[in-house]
């Protein structure tokens, strides 16, 4: 996949999916975020900022429509097919472009039989590191963390990177909330390689995620 031209792009840069904004948001705290990546959080009542962790209201989010008119009118090129178009368009592009500026690992996704339940320890299901809630995918573990631990600000392990090769089974994170909804958007069953290094893992997982798009 090929990538962005301007160190420019920084600025309009959703700090969860770390893409250029896609319809971008405003919520109270003035911090903006694509309208898919703040989603998880609008099903919790009172949810926390992903970025200030201030409580924001989720009826008072609006377009933020200033970003939008930038993004829109700012003009770069690809990296890899020199093309030039609007930052706006960059996002798709980028999801099709054949001409790679750079070279990466070759990633294909793993057939969903090749991790046998048997095999190796359980990488299906977790356990809330707040509550102790067992049998939760990940889907469901961010979806429980975010309903009902928003406020919690407790360091925890992650039960998902735990139970990973490199995972480490002490390491606490100190915005578990944040890392859940950025590192575990999507099924590691899916897109993992066990064997990979974790640098290697993460760009195929977001890489195979914007494909899916």
């Amino acid at each position: 996949m090929a990538t962005g031209s301007s160190a420019d792009d920084e600025a309009f840069k959703c700090s969860i999916c770390l893409e250029i904004y896609l319809k971008p948001i405003k919520i109270s705290c003035e911090h903006i975020f694509c309208e898919e990546c703040l989603g998880p959080y609008l099903d919790v009542a009172s949810p926390n900022c992903p970025l200030c962790r201030k409580v924001f209201d989720p009826k008072l989010r609006s377009k933020a429509k200033d970003v939008e008119k930038q993004i829109a009118s700012v003009k770069v090129s690809c990296q890899g097919c020199k093309k030039k178009m609007a930052l706006s368009k960059l996002r798709a592009h980028n999801a099709t472009c054949k001409i790679d500026a750079e070279p990466r690992t070759k990633f294909k996704p793993i057939a969903p039989t090749t991790q046998k339940p048997d095999s190796g320890p359980n990488r299906s299901t977790f356990t809330c590191p707040y509550c102790a809630m067992r049998n939760l995918d990940p889907a469901e573990l961010r979806r429980h963390c975010n309903k009902d631990h928003a406020d919690d600000t407790a360091a925890v392990v992650c039960p998902v990177c735990a139970c990973m090769p490199w995972g480490d089974p002490n390491y606490k994170s100190a915005n578990f909330l944040q890392h859940l909804n950025l590192r575990h958007k999507f099924e590691y069953e899916t897109y993992v390689d066990y064997h990979q290094e974790e640098d290697e893992t993460l760009e195929a997982v977001l890489q195979a995620s914007l494909n899916d798009k």
